[in-house]
């Protein structure tokens, strides 16, 4: 090739760049976050939608900058219509103060990767080979049998505090996995930790849930017990998000027939880094009418209870994690679940579970939040007294979330 043209090329490629680089787009937010409560918050969750800051182009990233410190953040396509619709970081606040940030949303692919403070995911199993292949979300008739051939029977999603697994069949209850230490183990073991990498101190399975809500599951009620969700047209679960900072999954119900009508329901688990507790966000495609659901706690084999009565239900016990009790010992663990009081009905126990009837009527939507503790944690709560305090504590933190005031410049 000609001198001539070697240069006519690189003069073309620089101008190409730099015609790329014009066309970068950005938007810049000042963020400002409140906590007017009297304690410290620890990895506050802060999600701000898209939607209230529409700009004139594609968002392909975002920078969450405190002065020159840059806070991992992420942004989340929730209706899988790929493009983003939230954007979610944690952050540090002492009690009753006030932090300023600027958020940077850009057209441009993000140049950073953040190390990812939670994990989410599912297999399917090729029983023969022996091997299994990721999947992000699966949908079969509600008739289908897979429990199986999904691996670890269902979704997974975990932060550094604890894990959880959401059954891949009519019952959909969660079950919890314990850690001995703060960190992230699921992608490896998949809930089934081999007796190397127990050796290794890693956490198990520590609650067989039976036929009980486990911790926090929302079940159908029928007058005397909590019902699962069997009679289901179409069952899908989801993989929504897998971090840095929030890893979300998501389990749809479509035609479920209850109490004489046809409900189609969506259930979005969202766990945040530095975080044990689950946000369960309940949604439906209308308002409801007068339909009663319940949830609360497993009624762990001789456990002791506590009930505040305006929303808050706690357990802790002692009992087999699994079948094979020559192998595994007994786990002590305590469960824990929240629901807002406007929608409460009363209080119920069945022989598997402590309860709260919850209904929401003239809406489509609502939220809660459960969580557990295991005595495998090196750091956690070593009884129930100390557990249901906790659970206290929770419920007000819950009630003081920190204060969003945006500012477009």
């Amino acid at each position: 090739m000609k001198p001539t043209s070697i240069l006519t090329l690189a003069l073309f490629g620089a101008t190409l760049s730099h015609a790329t680089a014009l066309q970068a787009e950005e938007k810049t937010l000042t963020v400002c976050l409140t906590n007017d409560w009297d304690k410290p918050q620890t990895d506050a969750p802060v999600v701000l939608s898209l939607a209230e800051y529409p700009v004139r182009f594609d968002i392909r990233s975002a920078v969450v900058r405190d002065g020159d410190r840059e806070i991992p953040c992420q942004l989340d396509d929730l209706d899988a219509d790929r493009k983003p619709d939230e954007l979610a970081f944690v952050v540090d606040l002492p009690a009753q103060s006030t932090l300023q940030l600027t958020v940077t949303l850009s057209s441009e692919p993000a140049t950073q990767a953040y190390p990812s403070r939670v994990f989410a995911g599912m297999l399917l199993r090729d029983v023969k080979k022996g091997q299994h292949q990721p999947v992000r979300s699966l949908s079969v008739p509600g008739s289908s049998d897979i429990y199986n051939l999904v691996y670890p029977h269902g979704p997974m999603l975990e932060s550094e505090l604890v894990g959880y697994r959401i059954y891949f069949n009519h019952k959909q209850t969660l079950d919890p996995y314990g850690k001995f230490h703060k960190r992230l183990e699921l992608e490896q073991c998949c809930f089934y930790p081999t007796d190397e990498q127990l050796s290794q101190g890693f956490g198990d399975d520590v609650l067989r849930v039976f036929d009980s809500c486990g911790p926090g599951t929302l079940k159908g009620w029928d007058g005397q017990q909590a019902t699962h969700a069997s009679e289901v047209d179409l069952r899908t679960e989801r993989i929504v998000a897998t971090g840095p900072v929030r890893a979300i999954v998501e389990v749809a119900d479509e035609g479920w027939h209850y109490q004489g009508g046809t409900l189609n329901m969506t259930t979005r688990y969202t766990l945040y880094a530095g975080h044990r507790d689950l946000e369960v966000g309940i949604c439906f495609d209308r308002p409801l009418a007068q339909q009663i659901f319940c949830t609360g706690v497993q009624n762990i084999a001789g456990s002791t209870s506590y009930s505040d009565h305006e929303g808050l239900v706690a357990c802790w016990g002692t009992d087999w994690p699994v079948n094979d009790t020559v192998k595994y010992a007994k786990e002590t663990v305590g469960l824990a679940t929240c629901i807002p009081a406007h929608h409460l009905v009363r209080e119920a126990k069945d022989k598997d579970n402590y309860l709260y009837l919850v209904h929401a009527p003239g809406k489509a939507r609502f939220t809660y939040h459960t969580m557990f503790t295991s005595t495998k944690e090196t750091f956690g709560y070593p009884d129930a007294e100390a557990w249901f305090e906790a659970a206290r504590l929770w419920k007000e933190r819950l009630a003081h979330p920190c204060k969003i005031t945006v500012k477009r410049k």
